[in-house]
């Protein structure tokens, strides 16, 4: 079975889990913001979120190579969960290695955020 935690929501940073696809996260929410797909997206997701909580996990990746963690889908989540002040997130995890992607089991590497 595959590792699933919770984590605080104030992790999502520029600095402990950054976005993958952006820059910064303030980036993302101004792309977001820009196009009425995303912008619509993220609208329903907060009132999903809501109303039922966050069912679908977002997946974190970790690189072997650099010591860093991201969101490596879930980016409309996060900020959707970021703009309605949600305290944490469930999660699944992955490592970033020479040899190939793995969803892993084993609890995540929380020293790799610095706490």
């Amino acid at each position: 079975m595959k590792y699933r935690g919770n984590m605080q929501t104030t992790l999502l940073n520029d600095r402990q889990i950054h976005p993958i696809e952006f820059s910064k996260w303030a980036d993302a929410q101004r792309q977001f913001n820009r196009r009425d797909k995303d912008r619509n997206k993220v609208e329903e997701l907060k009132q999903s979120i809501a109303q039922r909580g966050l069912k679908e996990p977002i997946l974190l990746g970790v690189s072997s190579r650099y010591p860093d963690v991201y969101v490596g889908d879930g980016h409309h989540r996060a900020i959707a969960l970021m703009q309605l002040g949600i305290s944490s997130f469930p999660f699944h995890w992955y490592w970033i290695k020479s040899f190939g992607v793995r969803i892993e089991h084993d609890p995540f590497p929380y020293h790799l955020l610095g706490l």
